[in-house]
């Protein structure tokens, strides 16, 4: 399996992996407990797709400090977009913790700390596959224009990461049947 890093560079895109770690690092040296999500996070867990931007959970209260530190290291906050952008033109969007994953879910962005939520991939804190599968399940149930990105981001990574129906208990039990369903469109079949 190739390395994200590795995807990234064939696909032209070095330079937001570039920033993913420098991100790390910035967060890091500061004792800024975050995660990766998104498509990087999509990429870090096997299915090797671009994307042009880097989603990045933190805690409401660590808001300040990681606007201070990123502002402090070059990057330019955009108040229109409510991101940041490098001198390159890379958007690095957040995710604050505790908040819904998708309108009307039930939910929530977990916590960029603790085993059930985070793992290390690549040297990079990513939210770990059932939190990014919960995330991107209740974002696409939430916003049609997302369905078909988030869903098949999921398919893909059942496929890849060769789930099955059983993988539901790790998620939300509102999601459960929105899972079994993608697993059945994964397998090509009504099987689970």
């Amino acid at each position: 399996m190739n390395t994200a890093q590795k995807v990234y560079t064939m696909l032209g895109n070095e330079s937001l992996w570039d920033v993913a770690a420098r991100c790390h690092e910035l967060l890091t040296n500061a004792g800024i407990a975050y995660s990766v999500c998104g498509g990087v996070a999509v990429c870090l867990h096997g299915y090797q797709r671009n994307t042009t931007d880097l989603d990045i959970v933190i805690r409401s209260e660590d808001s300040d400090s990681v606007r201070h530190v990123l502002t402090e290291a070059g990057f330019v906050w955009d108040s229109e977009k409510a991101e940041f952008r490098t001198q390159n033109g890379i958007a690095i969007q957040f995710l604050i913790a505790g908040h819904k994953a998708g309108k009307g879910s039930e939910v929530a962005v977990s916590e960029p700390i603790g085993d059930l939520n985070v793992e290390q991939i690549e040297g990079l804190s990513v939210v770990r596959l059932s939190r990014l599968i919960e995330m991107k399940i209740a974002c696409g149930m939430s916003n049609l224009r997302r369905t078909h990105k988030d869903f098949a981001d999921v398919v893909e990574l059942i496929a890849i990461r060769h789930l099955d129906g059983s993988f539901a208990r790790f998620l939300h039990k509102s999601l459960r049947p929105t899972f079994r369903e993608l697993v059945r469109n994964a397998a090509g079949s009504d099987e689970e």
